[in-house]
């Protein structure tokens, strides 16, 4: 199954993520594509987008690994994210078109059990879909982001590769 998500910008703060319906965490699919969205806002201030992240974690927030493993992943690699957007090419920067959509798509073995799900989103600088891993809460029915598995290493942008 695949679900299809547009926004009309990316959330600076955690008010402004609330304030989104997906913020409802009814569904894996809203609460993966909502981690992409404000995984987007990370090169402009990570202590926020981390803020975000926590309230997309629920009651498990970020934790020091997690926290350096963002930095990892995204230092100088502030493109990443918008990768994973419609419109986002290599050649031209991965810079997706607005309104931002994004596709989140499960597969036969998304569901090991009734309280984890592992989704994937497509990178236009990968050749097979990244996953992220979810967890519902029952007493809630929300869905948590769990951990953040797709920023592995894409393609160089265009502009950026030497040899392109």
């Amino acid at each position: 199954m695949k679900n299809t998500f547009t926004f009309d910008s990316i959330p600076t703060t955690v008010g402004q993520l609330q304030q989104l319906p997906e913020h409802s965490l009814d569904t894996p699919f809203k609460t993966a594509a909502l981690a992409l969205l404000v995984l987007c806002h990370y090169q402009n201030d990570p202590a926020a987008t981390i803020e975000m992240l926590n309230d997309l974690k629920g009651p498990a927030p970020l934790s020091v690994y997690d926290q350096q493993f963002l930095r990892d992943r995204l230092a100088g690699k502030g493109y990443k994210p918008f990768s994973f957007f419609a419109g986002a090419t290599v050649a031209n920067s991965y810079t997706p078109t607005v309104p931002f959509t994004i596709t989140v798509e499960d597969n036969p073995y998304s569901y090991t059990s009734d309280t984890y799900a592992t989704l994937y989103v497509r990178s236009a600088g990968a050749d097979s879909p990244r996953p992220i891993r979810l967890r519902n809460k029952p007493s809630t029915g929300q869905w948590f982001l769990l951990e953040v598995q797709c920023l592995s290493d894409i393609r160089l942008p265009a502009a950026e590769d030497p040899w392109a």
